[in-house]
């Protein structure tokens, strides 16, 4: 049976995090901070983005890689 990308514990872990670092930007301390703050926020996010592209590969190779 194939999971879909949201099942996986991995992608899970991911939303978890990028939900942290999203409130933890939203810190008053990083009002001025408009290069990190998205940058941090392009690479959470790209986490999940990467799982979930991963996930429609036909290829395990790919997948794991």
């Amino acid at each position: 049976m194939t999971k879909t990308f949201e099942e996986f514990e991995v992608y899970k872990k991911s939303i978890f995090l990028t939900k942290k670092v999203f409130k933890l930007l939203s810190d008053k301390n990083f009002d001025k901070e408009f290069g990190f703050k998205d940058q941090m926020k392009r690479a959470v996010i790209s986490i999940t983005n990467n799982i979930a592209e991963g996930s429609e590969y036909n290829n395990n190779k790919q997948f794991i890689r």
